[in-house]
């Protein structure tokens, strides 16, 4: 079980997960299944992750995001036989984007709705989940902690905030609405709307929920 680096985190005004991608028992880290967001289809997903990447084609981030998007996708067609040649066409696009964009993003990894990758470089995102709107900025690393624990790995919960080079390790939870410094190294749950910053991190500012995001 995880330690948290500090206490119970305020949780109201919240506003609407779009996808709910952050329950951990939910989670299939094998992979076998689709793991894109439900109620919604790959072409609206794509279109909604290119208005995320401000209209910009040529967006590294849009890149991995859509290639990621595709490789669930595929997991949808049970027939092995009609999914290889698409298994195919994954693998070679993604590594493509990892050789010439410098980010590695499995598909593996559930990734919720409307979350933006920043730049591009240095990027290892190899999380349980990222949620909705969570920002990513440049040579990030998401990931285990120590060798042989290949499950143990991060969620990042709705609207979490990752400053440029931080490395989020071990199976730990960011919470909602947290914002990671720069270069931080994170070993430790952050609560929810906290601001957690140095090597290993630690909590310097617990952050009130916007005003407006009030429950419906």
């Amino acid at each position: 079980m995880s330690t948290s680096l500090a206490g119970t985190a305020p949780t109201e005004h919240c506003p609407p997960s779009l996808s709910s991608v952050t329950d951990r028992a939910a989670l299939d880290p094998s992979g076998a299944s689709n793991q894109n967001p439900s109620g919604i289809s790959l072409w609206q997903l794509l279109r909604e992750d290119y208005q995320t990447h401000d209209n910009k084609l040529l967006e590294q981030g849009f890149w991995a995001i859509a290639v990621h998007r595709f490789g669930n996708w595929r997991m949808g067609i049970h027939n092995r036989v009609l999914r290889w040649p698409l298994s195919v066409l994954y693998k070679l696009l993604y590594r493509f984007v990892e050789w010439t964009c410098g980010i590695s993003l499995p598909y593996t990894v559930r990734v919720g709705r409307q979350v933006r990758l920043w730049h591009h470089g240095g990027m290892i995102l190899n999380a349980a989940a990222i949620g909705d709107r969570v920002q990513v900025r440049q040579n990030t690393t998401f990931g285990v902690v120590r060798t042989q624990h290949n499950f143990e790995l991060p969620i990042l919960e709705d609207d979490s905030d990752i400053g440029v080079g931080a490395c989020i390790l071990g199976e730990i939870r960011v919470g909602r609405g947290a914002v990671i410094g720069a270069n931080a190294v994170v070993l430790k749950d952050v609560p929810d709307y906290a601001v957690a910053v140095g090597v290993p991190a630690v909590v310097v500012k617990q952050r009130t929920p916007p005003a407006d995001e009030s429950d419906s």
